[in-house]
């Protein structure tokens, strides 16, 4: 069995990564005896673009038909994620979603599955796992304010309908520099440092039941 970790943050040893990290670790957790390898793949090593609309995955007896034909570095990547037993999708968030990075892979990923059919069905070639971890500085009230979940239910949406509706969670108020006192920001450091310190324990533990709830 082969889980994947889709890292759609430019940093690699951040909140994000150790979440993704975290889950991985539960899915071996929950493992029973069975061999399950797992990989973070870090999306902003890639050079690759959104979907292109070329629409040869959806070429009738076209060699790319249900593939992207896009030749990039991320062709490979598609093809591995394609068989996988398990997904685990997470992002930071700028401006109320996702990294452009994750949004270009998801596009990638998804459409050549979607049918342009009256139910948009799928034609993926496995009915995988997924899961979601979102982190972000915003406040948990904060996110429910301005309406984020209501971005994310689109993705998650989107995601449910090609393979399986995806468990998620969100890492909030998040710690993001390691000297505040360098940068022109509002935010004062003591309280973000003392919430750290409380919070991100336990939202380590959260992504760590996550991924061992990802493959029972």
């Amino acid at each position: 069995m082969k889980v994947y970790a889709i890292n759609g943050s430019p940093r690699k040893n951040n909140n994000t990564a150790t979440l993704l990290q975290k889950a991985l670790d539960g899915v071996k957790e929950s493992a029973n005896g069975k061999e399950i390898e797992t990989e973070i793949i870090n999306l902003y090593d890639l050079n690759y673009t959104g979907c292109k609309g070329c629409f040869a995955c959806k070429r009738l007896g076209g060699v790319s038909y249900g593939k992207c034909a896009v030749k990039d570095d991320i062709q490979e990547v598609l093809e591995k994620v394609s068989q996988a037993d398990g997904i685990v999708f997470g992002s930071p968030i700028y401006f109320g979603t996702i990294t452009g990075q994750l949004q270009s892979f998801i596009e990638r990923l998804i459409f050549p599955y979607l049918v342009y059919d009256e139910n948009y069905s799928s034609i993926a070639p496995r009915n995988m796992p997924t899961a979601f971890i979102y982190t972000m500085n915003a406040p948990e009230e904060v996110m429910n304010k301005f309406g984020y979940l209501k971005t994310f239910d689109r993705i998650e949406s989107t995601i449910e309908n090609i393979f399986t509706k995806p468990l998620v969670m969100y890492s909030n108020d998040t710690y993001q520099f390691d000297d505040y006192s360098k940068y022109k920001i509002d935010f004062p450091e003591e309280p973000k440092a003392a919430h750290r310190k409380i919070q991100f324990p336990l939202d380590c533990q959260k992504a760590f039941e996550l991924g061992a709830s990802l493959i029972k």
